[in-house]
């Protein structure tokens, strides 16, 4: 069908970095695998693994088809998927960040799956499947970073997908002119292009040896409010049988980015969109270059400060349906167990104004300006008497009014509403930094266990933080971490159940709240419902700033 890249291209790609799985392409003993979408050639790794990369699972949505639905793919011939395809257009990454990986190309014609099995899978094997969705604000974000790699899930037994989804105007505008189009609905299309991937999965990952019965979808940040979008959307009922959503769970209509919004609503963005290109209509906006389009969104990661336009997710009727608390009181959604995880030092640490006090009378002060008549039952239950206390409880403080209490949330939710049950974790895990390294976007001293820093762990994807330059000097303790973790993830798609001997995992439940605290040791820990309810039922006056986002949230 296609020649992917010349050697000449190959050549050009590599010497700037480009994430190319190999210099050339190892076929697979059996290839081609027959697909919905046709006959399909992956590449052999060193390690063994079978790698399928840059797997179309939708045409390109360019021309006529941006804004619109994925659409079926399908080709004549063989496809060599031998390489990942380009990221969705998007802001570039500074290159001293933590986490660069690499240049990626880049474009629209992005709506591309990796998928990794182990060296012998076959059909017929029914192996565990696990879907992982990217995160990084709804703007940026991209399968082919090398931290979201499935070849060491695929060593260790089970097969690993993940995918690309529009992002940003381009992924999620609403338009007065597209819901005529469309049938009364817009927006959404980077949740549609998730759901096309995951039924993708479903009509096809047998006959590489997965079992459809047993996919797990797994995400982090805006991975994760997609994965619980996917759970709460009537369209990909049945593609799954299991979520973990890290940093954090959203079962209410809340959110790190905030709710959907209605239909008429999403649409002005749209119309604000045609207005500052100088467009007439529809036809003409989808001739406007893709770097002008980018150029007039809303964007605060990476480095960069845009006061532009931001396009919300759209209850439109069709991939949303009605709001969060709707659908679970109707029992619209899929009805499946759930991992709820965030970590110790987390985005909700960060907004704090707690933990930027380093002494008892800054603390003190901090609960006074946010609990003002109430500070003094606050600093009852956390209180902190020395300076050397202060770091500790602020930063427990901000986890129980935080995203442990997102997690606490989700939990009751699901217990009033569904059947299945709730496991919650928090990861605490500091990663040891190599001597010297000092990424523009973070302070090794300081930032802990930062919005991601779970990611390599559940992934086996450590020693890809030292691709480019020493990053990371990772120990004994982070490859055992490492194990246990990715091996909960294998039981969870396998079983439905995380919990395994190497690292029991009781289940959250109203009666017996407790969650995983997972770091140098793993803890069962119980929730303090007291402290919690608390906070609850007293916001703060002054809730903090929200952090700066000029870090990508991935």
């Amino acid at each position: 069908m296609t020649l992917r890249l010349t050697a000449l291209a190959c050549t050009a790609l590599l010497a700037l970095g480009a994430p190319l799985a190999t210099a050339s392409m190892i076929p697979n003993a059996g290839d081609p695998v027959e697909t919905t979408g046709g006959k399909l050639s992956g590449t052999r790794l060193p390690s063994g693994v079978k790698a399928y990369l840059g797997v179309p699972f939708a045409r390109p949505p360019v021309q006529d088809l941006r804004w619109r639905a994925p659409q079926p793919m399908r080709w004549d011939g063989i496809w060599n998927a031998d390489r990942k395809g380009p990221e969705c257009i998007q802001v570039l990454r500074p290159h001293d960040i933590n986490h660069y990986f690499g240049e990626e190309p880049t474009g629209e014609d992005c709506l591309y799956l990796n998928l990794w099995t182990p060296a012998q899978a076959k059909a017929g094997d029914r192996l565990p499947v696990i879907v992982f969705i990217y995160g990084g604000g709804g703007t940026i974000g991209s399968s082919g970073m090398a931290n979201y790699d499935g070849e060491n899930v695929a060593r260790r037994g089970a097969i690993f997908v993940n995918f690309n989804y529009r992002v940003g105007l381009l992924g999620f505008m609403a338009h007065p002119e597209l819901s005529r189009e469309q049938g009364g609905h817009s927006g959404n299309y980077g949740f549609m292009d998730q759901t096309a991937a995951l039924q993708w999965v479903r009509d096809n990952v047998a006959r590489f040896g997965g079992d459809p019965d047993k996919v797990v979808i797994a995400g982090q940040s805006f991975g994760a409010m997609s994965v619980a979008t996917q759970i709460f959307s009537p369209r990909a009922k049945g593609l799954f049988r299991g979520a973990m959503m890290s940093s954090a769970c959203t079962f209410d209509d809340a959110g790190l980015l905030g709710a959907p919004v209605p239909l008429a609503q999403a649409e002005t963005v749209g119309q604000q969109l045609q207005a500052r290109l100088h467009v007439a209509d529809l036809a003409a906006l989808r001739q406007v270059q893709a770097d002008r389009i980018l150029a007039q969104q809303a964007e605060s990661q990476l480095g960069v400060s845009n006061a532009g336009l931001r396009a919300p997710g759209v209850i439109d009727g069709y991939e949303l349906t009605a709001t969060k608390a709707a659908t679970l009181a109707a029992h619209a959604g899929s009805d499946v167990p759930v991992i709820a995880g965030s970590n110790g030092d987390d985005i909700d640490s960060n907004r704090s104004p707690l933990t930027r006090a380093h002494t008892v009378a800054k603390y003190e002060a901090a609960a006074r300006r946010m609990y003002g008549a109430d500070a003094e039952a606050f600093l009852h239950l956390y209180p902190a008497h020395t300076d050397a206390e202060v770091a500790q409880v602020a930063h427990q403080a901000a986890m129980e009014g935080g995203f442990l209490q997102n997690s606490r949330t989700c939990g009751d939710l699901q217990a009033r509403y569904n059947h299945s049950p709730v496991w919650v974790d928090t990861f605490v895990r500091k990663h040891p930094y190599a001597p010297g390294y000092r990424p523009a976007d973070q302070d090794p001293a300081t930032v802990g266990a930062y919005h991601t820093a779970d990611v390599p762990y559940w992934l086996d994807t450590l020693d890809h933080y030292n691709d480019l330059r020493p990053a990371r000097a990772w120990g004994t303790a982070d490859r055992a971490l490492t194990d246990r973790m990715v091996k909960a993830l294998i039981a969870f798609a396998d079983t439905g159940n995380p919990s395994t001997a190497e690292m029991p995992w009781p289940a959250w439940t109203p009666a017996r709240p407790v969650y995983l605290e997972i770091g140098n040791e793993t803890a069962v820990r119980r929730m303090d419902l007291r402290r919690m309810d608390w906070q609850a039922a007293h916001p703060p006056a002054d809730p903090g700033a929200p952090p700066p986002r000029t870090t990508p949230r991935d």
